[in-house]
């Protein structure tokens, strides 16, 4: 059997992780490796921080720190957050760790030396008050689609159309607002094109077992052709390119960060971790987002292959989007659900969170989170079915036994039809898991609490035991037998869970291989003496009985006789008004948002008309009139009916102002209008004029009114 090396896209520490992340990735990774690790097989779990690149140095600047301090904060808060949700890394590296800084060193040098790069020379823009190259997030001006004034050279964040620093209009650099100008420079650069023929062997031909979003992604790179793609970059936050000639130059972020894999592993495992990348005994899957299918599916291989002597992905199970309430995760709107901050806010419901994105896990495409769902999903399953079984067969259990598993006797019809589905579930679970269908794994892990629950419902223990206790203790053995499945099934879904389950059922779980025995460990190794229990969020117990996979389903894995502990509930209700003030905060953020939308959108000025002779503007009549009666159109959302005195006479204009004036508003207003525009019938009136009105960027009208009250009919011009 093949050892596994599972690895999670690394997290940018540039902010947390939020839900999206989680669903995404994180939460998959974690199921599949306490999976495999029930099942015997010796795996190893690497993550780390993503440390380097513009938009750190850029959240630097703005905060007036250095790069090192805000990836020192968000790495401890992304490695808490982690932590706090059951997600237990081996490693949880960084790649601002020396021992990286010499592995990706190492790595470019080699292919370096054997001729794999190619040098380019191009014009760049270069701040000439700064001195600096000036990547293109830190160049902002005009987007030339909605008229943006805070676009970057790559993105606008308003439409979200993808720029380039050329498109911008007035361009200015973020770091001294000088107007950037073009400079040349040389950078390496990763011939893709040379691998290209090799990826479409490896990709299309031998891994059309990936999912269909990864594979036909990867198809639709390599037939539009791969190009080069730069390894270095003009920045001072990063690795240093290791030659000569390179002063002022970094490892490009993407070709640095899938490097930091093979760095965390060797700062665990420095004796021993070639065996996890060199060998062709050793499996590697990358848990990640669609946004990283490209680098994990083509880039990083083509750098190992280039490399020579690394082991290739098996599998890239990418995960799409999960969206919040209805609209897309942002975390610039703050649109998001941190995962520190649910910590805070629901202690002790940290399997809720896991249990709720797993059940709606984007996993072939993008998914909504809602807390309203999360709710239901709490209250209505864990509680009312997981929960309240396991609940009812332990006091029982306690109430007629005295907290002793009792013996089993003859089966009923009803016994064995229970009992035949916990297997046929657990045969289910195994292809769904090997398979990165988590999701569907879970609905089988529900699937034995639904039949549990169900079971003791039927057979109604509580009443058998007035005429026979005989039965009662059947129907209770079997029921907590259910509970030691579901103590092993549930246990990478809601490891939190399963441990309080097996502590009530007296029972440990086999944990798998620590691979860091004979190791040194490092920093960012997780030790279960600092409250992060290895691999399965569960501390060692002196219990005799040991679970594991192969016992689920078992007929008898408890025996009569073992003593249980007291009951405590698995799961508790979550009340409306914790729901309520989740979704209060995200109204107040959609509201504050759409106002400053508004507001923006209300100082965009329209470009100026085609230019007009004088003696066009001086046949328009513009004078000045009161409102002497105001009315609405019947049958009309927009038009109002406004009898006016304009000094010359009475007459009636129809305007459709009324969606921002009421007529009410309207009686007594001096207004200006355009008094000699021909008669219009509109509605059966007859309009003579049309009323002088600003409109703003974001649709509002506004009167243009003389500063002073003036005669009616005094001529404006």
């Amino acid at each position: 059997m093949k050892r596994t090396l599972v690895t999670c896209a690394l997290p940018y520490a540039n902010g947390p992780v939020h839900i999206g992340h989680l669903a995404g990735v994180y939460v998959p990774a974690d199921i599949y490796v306490r999976y495999l690790r029930m099942r015997g097989e010796d795996v190893l779990y690497v993550c780390g921080s993503d440390e380097h690149g513009v938009p750190i140095t850029i959240k630097a600047r703005e905060q007036g720190c250095s790069p090192q301090d805000i990836v020192d904060k968000y790495h401890r808060l992304i490695r808490d957050s982690f932590s706090g949700l059951g997600i237990n890394f081996d490693i949880y590296g960084r790649t601002s760790s020396a021992v990286h800084a010499d592995n990706a060193s190492a790595f470019f040098r080699k292919l370096y030396e054997d001729g794999k790069f190619v040098t380019r020379e191009s014009e760049q823009y270069y701040d000439p008050q700064a001195e600096t190259f000036l990547a293109d997030r830190y160049i902002v001006g005009t987007c030339p689609r909605c008229g943006n004034p805070n676009a970057y050279g790559d993105q606008c964040e308003k439409c979200g159309a993808t720029l380039s620093p050329d498109e911008l209009l007035d361009p200015k650099s973020k770091l001294s607002g000088a107007q950037p100008v073009r400079k040349k420079t040389t950078h390496w650069y990763l011939p893709l094109q040379d691998y290209e023929r090799w990826l479409g062997e490896w990709i299309l031909e031998g891994h059309k077992e990936w999912r269909g979003s990864v594979y036909g992604q990867c198809k639709s790179w390599l037939d539009g052709g791969l190009q080069p793609r730069a390894v270095t970059r003009d920045l001072d936050w990063g690795v240093p390119v290791p030659v000569e000639g390179a002063e002022g130059k970094v490892l490009y972020v993407w070709f640095d960060a899938p490097i930091g894999y093979i760095s965390n592993t060797r700062e665990l495992l420095p004796q021993s971790w070639e065996q996890w990348w060199k060998s062709e005994d050793t499996r590697l899957v990358h848990f990640i987002g669609k946004d990283n299918i490209v680098f994990h599916c083509i880039v990083f291989p083509s750098m190992l292959k280039a490399h020579g002597g690394y082991i290739l992905p098996d599998n890239v199970p990418a995960n799409e989007f999960l969206n919040l309430e209805g609209d897309k995760i942002s975390t610039s709107r703050g649109w998001a659900v941190w995962a520190h901050e649910y910590l805070e806010q629901f202690p002790g419901k940290e399997d809720v969170m896991r249990y709720a994105l797993t059940a709606n896990a984007p996993e072939t495409k993008d998914n909504d989170f809602s807390w309203k769902d999360f709710q239901a999903r709490n209250n209505n399953e864990l509680v009312a079915i997981f929960g309240n079984f396991v609940n009812r067969a332990v006091v029982l259990t306690h109430k007629y036994f005295g907290g002793k598993v009792p013996a089993c006797g003859s089966l009923s019809e009803v016994d064995k039809e229970m009992l035949a589905d916990i297997p046929a579930l657990k045969a289910s679970m195994e292809e769904n898991l090997a398979h990165f269908r988590f999701r569907e794994a879970l609905k089988d892990a529900m699937g034995m609490a639904r039949a549990g629950n169900k079971y003791i419902s039927d057979t109604e223990p509580w009443k058998a035991a007035k005429t026979d206790l005989a039965r009662t203790a059947t129907i209770l053995n079997l029921s907590l037998q259910v509970c030691a499945d579901l103590a092993v099934a549930f246990e990478p879904f809601t490891p939190f869970a399963a441990e309080k389950l097996r502590r009530m059922l007296n029972v440990g779980l086999d944990a798998g291989t620590d691979h860091r025995k004979g190791e040194q460990e490092t920093e960012n190794t997780y030790r279960p003496d600092e409250g992060r229990a290895l691999h399965t969020g569960e501390h060692a117990t002196p219990a005799a009985i040991r679970l594991s996979w192969d016992v689920l389903g078992r007929p008898q894995i408890l025996p009569a006789g073992h003593g249980i502990a007291e009951p405590e509930l698995l799961f508790a209700k979550i009340e409306d008004e914790a729901i309520a003030a989740q979704i209060a905060r995200l109204e107040a953020i959609r509201k504050q948002k759409e106002e400053e939308a508004r507001l923006q959108a209300a100082m965009q000025v329209p470009a100026q008309k085609a230019s007009c002779s004088f003696e066009d503007f001086e046949k328009m009549d513009i004078r000045t009139a009161t409102v002497v009666a105001a009315e609405r159109v019947p049958k009309t959302d927009k038009l109002l009916k406004l009898t006016i005195d304009t000094g010359m006479d009475t007459r009636v204009i129809v305007s459709g102002i009324a969606a921002f004036y009421t007529p009410e508003q309207m009686l007594g207003r001096q207004i200006c209008i355009l008094a000699n525009l021909q008669p219009r019938v509109i509605r059966g009136i007859e309009s003579r004029g049309m009323i002088l009105m600003a409109r703003q960027g974001d649709g509002r009208m506004r009167f243009i009114t003389p500063q002073e009250v003036l005669s009616n009919g005094a001529q404006i011009g």
